[in-house]
């Protein structure tokens, strides 16, 4: 890599760190503003080199670096996905024996790779796009636990579990005397 494109990259991870930005002409402006004149072309490239991916915050979806989505919590933790699953929206079908997972552009990998280090293992795998990712397994039954499970970690009701409503203050003094 040439000192320059390090140093912008260098860049880039500051700007997106301190500065909430959403598209990829406002990151060329940035860097316009501190002496590197790029093409939007180059911009992608470094955004894609460096892992960069887009997360919904207060000022709507905002580059960020996956480092800041959430810390790694150690070998076969759930707590790094439990933490990236509250930052990115994960809605989840299912083809054969394979689920697929929809994320927010940019978001497959950090997804995949944070349900590789988790404590689920029933899959044989996970392959990752842009905002798709599969998850593939060898037979229905681990296919079945392990939505169960992951459900369980992105803080969603079980499908096919009988959902359980609090009772009210006034409920609860109607049943209990």
């Amino acid at each position: 890599m040439s000192a320059s494109k390090h140093a912008r990259q260098r860049i880039i991870r500051e700007i997106v760190a301190r500065d909430a930005i959403a598209s990829q002409a406002a990151l060329a402006e940035r860097l316009a503003v501190r002496g590197f004149n790029v093409t939007q072309a180059t911009v992608s490239r470094d955004i894609a080199e460096l892992g960069l991916v887009k997360a919904a915050r207060a000022a709507g979806h905002v580059y960020v670096s996956p480092d800041d989505l959430a810390a790694p919590a150690g070998p076969s933790s759930n707590e790094r996905l439990r933490r990236i699953l509250a930052d990115v929206p994960v809605t989840v079908g299912r083809s054969g024996l394979s689920l697929v997972l929809t994320g927010t552009p940019g978001t497959a990998s950090v997804v995949a790779q944070a349900i590789d280090e988790s404590t689920l293992t029933e899959q044989e795998g996970t392959l990752a796009g842009d905002n798709t990712l599969l998850v593939l397994f060898a037979d229905e039954a681990r296919l079945v636990r392990w939505l169960a499970r992951f459900r369980e970690i992105q803080g969603l009701p079980i499908p096919g579990a009988s959902p359980v409503t609090p009772l009210s203050p006034v409920a609860l003094s109607e049943v209990i005397p």
